[in-house]
């Protein structure tokens, strides 16, 4: 890159064509405060990069049109990964966090680090060739764990479903199977969180997303940046002991959370003491979908335990949005509808005034979306930008 062409400044002509509007040089040098010919070598770095292309001329207001250009989200591709208790989604997506091709394994995430991420490394060159790129045209990765993790080194903190993982060097492992590149790990719900963020509520500054699974989670946005708290706890709805709740045993050696009486775990369980056959929170959903006056009733009293808890959130930190995903909240309106029912009523009345409660946008696709998304915002941005022009 030739060295009058900073990164920073890069970077800066760079967000502002992010949105996709062609723009000239001119309006660009205008926005910037720059002069042209520095926003011109800039653009014509950012076009050897194929990051920025041109997109036609604009009006000519005399002479020769000028020419415009726009980011070009096809110049480079992420491997996005969603890991949960049982299962690996792995995505390739572009620079718009747009997925090109996925897919969707079974896996159990306490078999370990090994084994767990050798089934990613086999699915990513499987998703990459689905989407007709090379390993070349790879950004970065981005990965969802089911479980606390330090944002800084990547590495699981005591995660209480996945054994075999705490300090788990997942950066290194993926490094070895895919390459040196950048690579982000963070909790799943957060990286669902931002994944709805970004792809569904844009414009909202404060929303809560909430994971109703194998386990129960939160990830926090609030004034429009992802919140992981101390130690990368922070929404760890699923060990918050649930207001006049029964003292069932959790996994987590406490009695009483919200995951040992609403997960779709727990959901499951309390439906095969009844005779029913359900293994976890997609299968309660599809009894619901088959009509099962027991299974509605059970998803919906999960939706009250999960409102109850909900209630103090919205007290506390008063969203805009809480977006609610995960399997059983494929359930149709019984999950929603308890958790509606109880924030509501348990809320004070000025945090819940403009309160949107909702069936997650992104569904399924919320944590490859956000993985994709926490990769993108690093490397074009900073000194990673320097690795791509």
């Amino acid at each position: 890159m030739p060295g009058h062409v900073g990164v920073d400044g890069l970077s800066s002509t760079l967000q502002l064509l992010r949105d996709g509007r062609p723009r000239t040089r001119a309006e660009l040098a205008q926005l910037t405060g720059q002069a042209r010919s520095t926003v011109s070598q800039r653009v014509d770095a950012l076009i050897a990069a194929r990051l920025v292309a041109p997109t036609g001329e604009a009006t000519s207001t005399g002479g020769r049109p000028p020419a415009t250009f726009a980011f070009n989200p096809a110049a480079r591709v992420v491997l996005a990964v969603d890991l949960g208790a049982t299962h690996a989604r792995v995505a390739v997506t572009d620079l718009a966090a747009t997925v090109l091709a996925e897919d969707l394994r079974s896996i159990v995430i306490g078999d370990g680090p090994a084994p767990v991420l050798d089934v990613v490394a086999a699915v990513a060159h499987e998703v990459l060739a689905a989407a007709g790129r090379s390993p070349a045209d790879v950004a970065g990765i981005g990965v969802g764990l089911p479980g606390p993790v330090d944002h800084a080194t990547g590495r699981p903190t005591n995660p209480p479903i996945m054994p075999g993982w705490h300090d788990a060097d997942v950066r290194g492992e993926l490094r070895a199977r895919l390459g040196v590149l950048p690579v982000v790990v963070d909790n799943d719900v957060n990286a669902m969180a931002v994944g709805e963020h970004a792809a569904a509520w844009p414009d909202v500054d404060h929303l809560v997303f909430v994971k109703v699974a194998t386990g129960i989670g939160a990830g926090i946005v609030s004034d429009g940046r992802i919140v992981r708290g101390a130690q990368g706890t922070a929404g760890d709805l699923g060990h918050v002991a649930v207001p006049g709740g029964a003292d069932v045993p959790c996994r987590c050696g406490s009695t009483g959370c919200l995951e040992a009486l609403a997960s779709g775990r727990a959901v499951a369980a309390a439906l095969r003491a009844e005779g029913l056959p359900a293994e976890g929170g997609a299968d309660v959903a599809a009894l619901v979908a088959a009509g099962d006056a027991l299974a509605a009733a059970a998803v919906r009293d999960a939706g009250r335990a999960i409102g109850r808890v909900l209630a103090g959130c919205v007290s506390l930190l008063n969203p805009s949005v809480i977006a609610v995903g995960g399997s059983l909240a494929t359930a149709g309106e019984q999950l929603l509808a308890g958790v509606r029912e109880t924030v509501y009523r348990r809320s004070p009345p000025i945090a819940t005034q403009h309160l949107r409660i909702v069936t997650s946008r992104t569904g399924a696709r919320a944590g490859v979306i956000g993985a994709s998304t926490m990769v993108i915002e690093q490397v074009l941005s900073g000194e990673l930008l320097d690795g791509i022009v």
